[in-house]
């Protein structure tokens, strides 16, 4: 608790940025407040791997207050902050109580966006808490589950069909982890259905997949989603997500499950700072970090918006640029109390990586170094494990990944909550009335290959 003395530190968010920010505080003479919707944190790189079956929440979430138990522990609160007052210099509780701050730090991240569409997300679940993860297990499973039923009782198989829209990282973990699942961990477990015959499609607005990566890294994961079955549609917009189907103009996907990660929307709270956003709802902050006109507000993670001076780009939004700023904004902090100038947030670039399926990813690490396949995806095994909060979760993800490696097998296949699939019975009735623009598309496999 403050001694009343000491300057006050609020923390909104407990992502990569706010703890890291968190652990690098605890350094200096100032009482820290850490405040989070959720009592955990969520290594979000890994929540891909919940929604598909391979992990269970509890490997890749840590309670906080476990996280930052360590040195000097910050206050922890389970809050919801619905607003700031920049001249008060007060945090808004929903609950209608404040809490005062010297210095305000805001890592609340980012959410889904559906370009104007709301009304696609109960259609098409996002990927961004653990909620989501466990969602779209549940609808995957039970997409087969469902399938088999239908099977048993009309005696007429029909495949699986998974559409996922976003050719970016998210996009391609899940058509690549869901062709794994298909095709190998579930392939002998049903009598009616033959989960081989699921038919996986990611479909991407831009030219190619991964469009953020070289160009080289991009046609190397499409080759390597091909050769897991999956079907690639480049330059296709979706224009309408609808129970049972997707479409893209007038051409028509029939979709037993259809997942969503084409876009991304800066935290709301941004917009509460009063601050100037870019389209996306990201702040424009300086180039320490703080908010025009508020020296002591600082913006991290994906709802800051700061150009890096080497592309030219806004900093993109992963892990290792919210780790950064993290320990950043504690820098700053500690040369205001020693009277020093701050200096200015430059991002040390280590490389991007994506995984797409067993023993298949890309890596490029700069400097043109670009690789692809195996060593790719060892480089991400490492990576992540040595980003993953705690050595216990660190340990089991690495056993939970070798078993799956070694059987092809995943341990977290449970069906919680609902048995009901969005869209299911309008699904059944298409192919009972075999509707033309669904049944007679013309075949996936010609239109990836175009």
């Amino acid at each position: 608790m403050s001694d009343g003395n000491l300057p006050q530190v609020v923390i909104v968010g407990a992502g990569f940025g706010g703890l890291n920010a968190a652990q690098k505080l605890a350094k200096l003479p100032v009482d820290v407040t850490v405040l989070d919707r959720k009592n955990y944190h969520t290594f979000q790189p890994l929540l891909y791997q919940v929604a598909t079956a391979g992990l269970s929440p509890g490997e890749i979430a840590a309670p906080i207050r476990g996280v930052l138990k360590h040195g000097r522990k910050p206050r922890v609160l389970l809050a919801e902050v619905v607003g700031f007052d920049t001249e008060q210099k007060q945090v808004q509780f929903r609950n209608g109580t404040h809490l005062p701050y010297d210095y305000l730090i805001v890592a609340t991240g980012s959410t889904h966006s559906y370009f104007g569409h709301d009304d696609w997300a109960t259609l098409a679940p996002g990927l961004k808490t653990i909620e989501d993860a466990t969602e779209i297990r549940r609808r995957v499973l039970l997409a087969f589950e469902l399938a088999e039923r239908r099977a048993s009782i009309a005696g007429k198989a029909e495949p699986v069909h998974f559409v996922i829209v976003g050719g970016g990282p998210t996009g391609v973990e899940l058509a690549g982890t869901l062709a794994e699942i298909a095709r190998k961990t579930i392939a002998q477990d049903f009598d009616h259905i033959d989960p081989r015959q699921t038919r996986i499609l990611l479909i991407e607005g831009a030219p190619r997949v991964l469009p953020a990566y070289p160009e080289d890294l991009s046609r190397s994961a499409e080759k390597q989603l091909h050769k897991l079955g999956v079907e690639v549609l480049d330059h296709v917009v979706v224009t309408s997500i609808e129970p049972g189907l997707v479409r893209a103009g007038e051409r028509v996907y029939p979709s037993t499950v259809t997942l969503w990660a084409a876009g991304v929307a800066a935290s709301p709270l941004g917009k509460a700072l009063g601050a100037p956003v870019d389209k996306h709802g990201r702040v424009l902050v300086n180039s320490d970090l703080s908010v025009p006109g508020h020296p002591e507000v600082f913006v991290i993670g994906d709802l800051a918006n700061l150009v890096d001076p080497k592309t030219g780009q806004p900093l993109p939004g992963l892990a290792p640029v919210a780790i950064q700023q993290g320990r950043f904004i504690a820098e700053a902090i500690g040369r205001d109390l020693h009277r020093e100038s701050r200096k200015p947030f430059h991002y040390h670039d280590k490389g991007t990586l994506a995984t797409i399926g067993r023993a298949a990813a890309v890596a490029d690490l700069g400097k043109n170094l670009h690789f692809s396949g195996f060593v790719a995806w060892m480089l991400w095994l490492f990576v992540h494990l040595l980003y993953l909060v705690g050595f216990r979760n660190r340990l089991l993800v690495l056993i939970e990944w070798g078993w799956s490696y070694l059987t092809y097998q995943r341990s977290a296949r449970l069906i919680t909550g609902s048995t009901q699939l969005p869209g299911w019975a309008q699904q059944q009735k298409l192919h009972e009335t075999n509707e033309p623009s669904v049944e007679n598309e013309h075949d996936l496999g010609s239109t990836a290959a175009d």
